[in-house]
């Protein structure tokens, strides 16, 4: 996105409407992957309260910029050596997938788990979160990305497994649901969706 394309006003219309259709148990999170340092403005004067960036250099950057202006999340792959700069910025993580990562990271954190199986996308098997889990002692939930398709009924039964999975580890915030199916992941039970387009563009 370019300098000064978001306007405030869009936004501000575009997310209370997402907060009125997710209720007030959901926290909305606005992925800034693709916003400009400069829009970000745009995105603190619209009244967000959470984004949530990808890239570790990113965060640094726009938090160095925006600092309180907004709660800040990791949504992105975490590698290890950027640690060290999400410990310093987020009060939450939500991906975390490896051993690695688990022993550098101090702040709260969500454990990604891959349940579409598909060798593109981060997070770790099912079948291991059990042992993972035991690797981190301030994990709040679970976090997945099924696979992208058109009709939003399709990821359902990835943010149904993923609750299932939550609940037999003891487990309460479920990051579940983008743009294309977040209204389907709050019914089955997110409690933090990551929006961005919605939020961006008619």
């Amino acid at each position: 996105m370019s300098s000064g394309s978001l306007r405030a006003d869009d936004i501000r219309e575009r997310y209370e409407r997402i907060r009125s259709e997710v209720g007030p148990a959901v926290t909305v999170v606005a992925a800034t992957k693709y916003v400009s340092l400069e829009d970000m403005a745009a995105l603190a004067e619209a009244g967000i309260e959470v984004v949530g960036e990808n890239r570790a250099q990113d965060l640094e950057a726009k938090h160095g910029a925006y600092g309180d202006a907004f709660r800040w999340h990791f949504i992105g792959h975490l590698q290890s050596r950027k640690a060290k700069t999400v410990n310093e910025i987020c009060e939450l993580v939500h991906s975390l997938s490896s051993e690695s990562a688990a022993r550098r990271l101090t702040v709260p954190a969500l454990v990604e788990v891959n349940l579409s199986g598909e060798e593109s996308k981060s997070g770790i098997p099912p079948e291991q979160l059990e042992a993972f889990l035991e690797l981190y002692g301030d994990v709040r939930g679970l976090m997945t990305m099924p696979p992208a398709v058109q009709d939003p009924e399709e990821s359902r039964p990835y943010f149904r497994r993923l609750r299932e999975l939550a609940e037999a580890n003891g487990l309460r915030e479920l990051s579940m649901g983008t743009s294309q199916d977040y209204k389907v992941a709050v019914e089955e039970g997110a409690t933090l969706v990551r929006v961005g387009s919605v939020l961006y563009r008619d």
